[in-house]
C-alpha cells in the first residue's frame, strides 16, 4: 500500500535511493544541496509500507499566482501504478486557486502524453511567448 504525505525533510539516504533509481545524477552531485532544496519546497511524497520513498513531486509557489513544478519522480518498479498521476492530482488540488502552473519536462512523447492527460499543454509561442531557461547544474 502506498501512503501520500506532505513531507519535505527526507534523509540523504532516502533522497539518494530515489534519485538514483531514476538516474537523475545531477541531483546526486551534492545530495546535501538537494536535501536543502527539498526542505525549501512543497513536497508530496509517496511512501511504501516498508518506509521506502517511492516517489515525490516538488514545487515552489507564491500560493496565489504561480506554481512551478520542479520534480516528479517515481521509482521504476512502482511506475504504472498511478503514483505519478496521484501525486500530480493531489498537488494540483492543494494549489487549485493558483492561476498558472508551469513545469519543464523532457520532450519524450510518452512523458508529454502523460502530462497532457493531466491537463497540461505545450507552451504556444503565439499565446504565451517563449520558455527560456538558464541551467548551470552541469
Amino acid at each position: 500500500m502506498i501512503t501520500y504525505t506532505w513531507q519535505n525533510d527526507w534523509s540523504q539516504d532516502h533522497i539518494t535511493a530515489l534519485y538514483q533509481s531514476v538516474g537523475w545524477q545531477a541531483y546526486l552531485q551534492d545530495v546535501a544541496k538537494t536535501q536543502r532544496a527539498l526542505r525549501a519546497s512543497t513536497v508530496l511524497a509517496a511512501v511504501a509500507d516498508d518506509g521506502r520513498l517511492v516517489g515525490l513531486i516538488r514545487g515552489v509557489s507564491d500560493g496565489e499566482t504561480i506554481l512551478y513544478i520542479q520534480d516528479l519522480l517515481v521509482r521504476p518498479e512502482f511506475q504504472g501504478q498511478h503514483i505519478g498521476s496521484t501525486l500530480i492530482r493531489q498537488f494540483l488540488a492543494k494549489y487549485q486557486d493558483v492561476g498558472q502552473i508551469m513545469l519543464l519536462s523532457e520532450a519524450e512523447p510518452k512523458t508529454v502524453a502523460f502530462y497532457r492527460s493531466l491537463g497540461f499543454s505545450p507552451v504556444n509561442p503565439q499565446s504565451y511567448g517563449t520558455a527560456l531557461v538558464k541551467d548551470s547544474r552541469y
